[in-house]
């Protein structure tokens, strides 16, 4: 077909489409339109269609045309359903949302100049940007608690957009800079709204649009938030309010803040949430609150406080830079009750502070466990007080010179099997670091996501124009490993928005650079990963001894269940030698059930009805192979039904969560959830480093009692007790060399029932590390267990000498 041109009726959508006609089954009449309108062009079930050339108008909405201000005088104009194939050249849309549409959906890539925003610095674009973040029946307003399907990449050029209110950040969404320019969202001077960029919106009467410690999968990259134009007082002066849970990301974000001396500027507010990572940022000039949340690689210029801590269980700060600040860290603490909750462990490794007179200051005096502080490696030049109590006295002293922090703690320490702890307020244990983890100034290694901004266009491949459908239907296998065999160091692998569906091991060779858009899924499926007996991988990341660079980005891998002898992911690749980090996942997560698709859902409900057999997701997650090193920013994670209600449990059953028996090195920052023998093991692993590490107990244990539905196996080393019949969430065999800074370790239910936590009994231990392993434990929360930790299945750590908070806090433990 050559040039097809179209017009929609004027008067629509009064009435709205099809009246004044009926829907026609006979003729098979769509059932589904774009706003109300009529479809240009429609496509179903169709192939081998060419369309060179087309002009698609929608230039009226009820014989009016201020829509075409905006380009909205209807939503979808051209719709394609997954199963159609079509080549579709030189299209031209006036008057349309979105150009193209899929299964009835918006497209997922939405450049906001699209939708209207001029870029310009001066033009109002906070319209033109919520409609282009909005468009296409997606998940918000407080009517949808979560979804999977209607994803969105939300693309901003380089320029200036000015902003009046909030640009409020719908479910499954990624916001998106231009990574070689990043463009600037300009807050008005007449701001008015709780943040620039607000992650969950607060309604009438303070219900929220999404519940905080469920509101997944989120990430803003590559801008400039100025706040610079709203007066200094204006408390309403925030540039991100991010109240969010895992698979969520903040990257590459400045901000730029009022010079005032009374400032309320404030860069990042999260009040709640759960999980989560940011890094690579910068705070420029006075910010009266920064940060609260897990980060890496922060810099803070010539602001009042760089990061307050009002209420935590635990944080890891990992690279922050401190230039000309008053004060670096200002804790609220001595809250050691649920209800007098403060901050409860924070925990400081590589910073760098200069010329400020304050590095730590709390709120309270301590002396006893009232607020956990851990500095590991920090260096201060011109820094008066390192740690210090408001109004009060200095705990450690600073130097107007140099002073170099080895390892310092405030908190109750303990070692090897001592089930006494000693409150130290001073030097304590200082963890052997491997040489592989660090990098050439000393520091962990750490890695921004790979955003690919230097390479051009014909450097990528995508996988559906090489024929991959991503339909969640159709096999994919046989069509991505070709893509694989022949573009793996090549080009750049891009996994456009959908699910794909592989029935054998997928291989991804040493390499590969693959990146997918707003979480593409790789999902293994059928007979091959039924058979718990005789497990096969699904996704193999490197064959076994391979070496070179891995980057796999914006991913997700999961199963269609049942699923009991499927191994999520195998990883075998090393690092080039010399290429720290060289091998990795970023923001990239291993999802089990809860999504249209996978077939575990409500079908297998809380209360077990719907038994083991049909309700099995997977026998493992992650499988970290002897010989592989990894860089991994991301989570794995079960029983979350993203796609029904957003809050209705569901029992799935998962074996194991992450099986690591690398030799390193390893940098792991993220969790891992409801698997049914542990969350994490490691099994002659050597050199590993995990940051804020994060785990869950399955809420149904110990009904069945764990290892069941499962078996314990002897090829991959299972634990053989389990106390009470509940899983491990870290569990330590014959390993070497492994850091934990920061974890959260809870146990919230037994059987689905609460009371345990009123004596914090839910289960008995939660923590194993055999005798022989080294292993240090810095700023170790943890919530429903009777033991934080034991050695050689017998408790030694019990929680009730560690309240500091709802939480109790262990802020060191060392195997010697």
């Amino acid at each position: 077909m050559g040039l097809i041109q179209t017009e929609t009726p004027y008067y629509q959508p009064s009435p709205a489409v099809p009246s004044p006609f009926s829907l026609n089954s006979a003729f098979n009449d769509p059932t589904i339109f774009g706003g109300s309108s009529a479809w240009a062009l429609h496509v179903t079930s169709s192939s081998n269609i060419l369309v060179f050339g087309a002009g698609l108008y929608s230039f009226f909405q009820s014989f009016g045309q201020d829509c075409l201000d905006s380009n909205n005088c209807q939503s979808q104009i051209l719709n394609v359903d997954s199963t159609s194939s079509i080549n579709l050249y030189s299209v031209t849309t006036v008057g349309t949302t979105f150009q193209l549409s899929v299964n009835n959906n918006g497209v997922v890539f939405r450049n906001v100049m699209d939708f209207g925003a001029k870029g310009d610095g001066v033009t109002d674009d906070t319209a033109a940007i919520n409609s282009a973040i909005s468009s296409g029946d997606r998940c918000g307003l407080g009517s949808c608690n979560s979804s999977t399907v209607t994803p969105a990449v939300v693309f901003f050029p380089s320029g200036t957009y000015l902003i009046s209110t909030p640009l409020n950040l719908y479910y499954y969404t990624q916001l998106i800079g231009d990574a070689k320019n990043p463009p600037t969202l300009l807050a008005s001077a007449a701001f008015a709204g709780m943040a620039v960029i607000n992650a969950d919106i607060y309604l009438a009467g303070g219900s929220e649009w999404y519940a905080p410690t469920n509101n997944f999968f989120r990430s803003v990259r590559n801008f400039v938030i100025d706040l610079t134009q709203v007066p200094a007082a204006n408390s309403e002066g925030t540039g991100i309010h991010w109240q969010v849970s895992q698979g969520t990301s903040l990257m590459n974000i400045v901000f730029e803040m009022s010079t005032e001396s009374d400032t309320a500027h404030q860069g990042i507010w999260m009040e709640n949430g759960s999980g989560g990572f940011m890094g690579d940022m910068v705070f420029n000039v006075n910010t009266a609150y920064g940060v609260v949340i897990n980060m890496r690689n922060v810099t803070m210029n010539n602001v009042q406080t760089a990061i307050y801590g009002l209420w935590n269980w635990g944080y890891t700060f990992q690279g922050v830079t401190i230039n000309n600040c008053q004060v670096g860290f200002d804790l609220a603490t001595g809250g050691i009750t649920e209800a007098t909750q403060s901050v409860g462990g924070e925990a400081i490794i590589d910073a760098v502070v200069i010329d400020t007179p304050i590095f730590v200051r709390t709120s309270a005096a301590s002396t006893s466990l009232a607020g956990s502080i851990v500095i590991n490696n920090a260096r201060l030049t011109n820094v008066g007080i390192a740690v210090g109590v408001l109004d009060g006295e200095t705990v450690l002293e600073g130097s107007t010179g140099s002073l170099t922090i080895d390892s310092w703690g405030q908190g109750n320490v303990y070692s090897g099997t001592s089930t006494t702890g000693t409150f130290t307020q001073g030097d304590i244990v200082s963890a052997t670091k491997p040489s592989s983890l660090l990098d050439s100034a000393g520091r962990i290694v750490g890695k921004m996501h790979p955003q690919y901004a230097d390479y051009a266009v014909d450097q990528f491949v995508s996988v559906k124009s090489k024929g991959a459908k991503g339909d969640g239907a159709t096999d994919d296998t046989a069509t991505l490993q070709a893509i694989f065999d022949a573009y793996s160091g090549c080009a750049i692998i891009f996994f456009d928005a959908g699910t794909y569906i592989v029935t054998s091991t997928l291989q991804i060779p040493a390499g590969t650079q693959m990146v997918g858009e707003a979480w593409s899924v790789i999902a293994g499926s059928g007979s091959a990963f039924e058979d718990q007996s005789n497990p096969q991988v699904v996704v193999q990341v490197g064959a076994e001894n391979s070496q070179g660079i891995m980057e796999i980005s914006d991913i997700i891998f999961t199963t269609v269940g049942p699923t009991p002898g499927a191994i999520v992911v195998e990883w075998n690749v090393q690092e080039p030698s010399g290429n720290s980090a060289g091998a990795g996942m970023w923001d990239s997560h291993i999802r089990l059930g809860g999504a249209i698709g996978t077939n575990l859902e409500t079908n297998c409900p809380a209360d077990g009805s719907g038994g083991t057999t049909d309700c099995f997701a997977a026998y493992m997650a992650l499988h970290l192979t002897a010989s592989s090193s990894a860089y991994l920013e991301g989570f794995v994670a079960s029983d979350h039904d993203l796609d029904g209600d957003g809050y209705t449990q569901i029992t799935l059953y998962s074996g194991r969560g992450i099986y690591s028996e690398s030799a390193g090195p390893v940098w792991m920052i993220g969790a891992a959830e409801h698997h049914s023998l542990y969350q994490l093991q490691l099994d002659n692993a050597q050199n590993h480093y995990l940051g804020l590490f994060q785990t869950e107990i399955p809420y149904y244990q110990p009904s069945p009692e764990s290892p069941s539905p499962f078996t314990s196996s002897t090829t991959y080393n299972d634990p053989t007790t389990f106390d009470s019949g509940f899983a491990w969430a870290v569990n330590v065999v014959s390993s070497t060399d492994i850091i934990f800074f920061g974890a959260g370790l809870y146990s919230f239910y037994n059987d689905y029932t609460q009371d345990c936590l009123d004596t914090m009994s839910c289960q008995p231990q939660l923590v194993n590390i055999d005798s022989t392993s080294s292993v240090t434990i810095y700023s170790l929360s943890t919530i429903g267990a009777t033991y934080q930790l034991s050695v050689e299945n017998t408790g030694i750590v019990n929680q009730s000498d560690n309240i500091d908070g709802y939480q109790s806090t262990v802020t060191v433990w060392s195997s010697s």
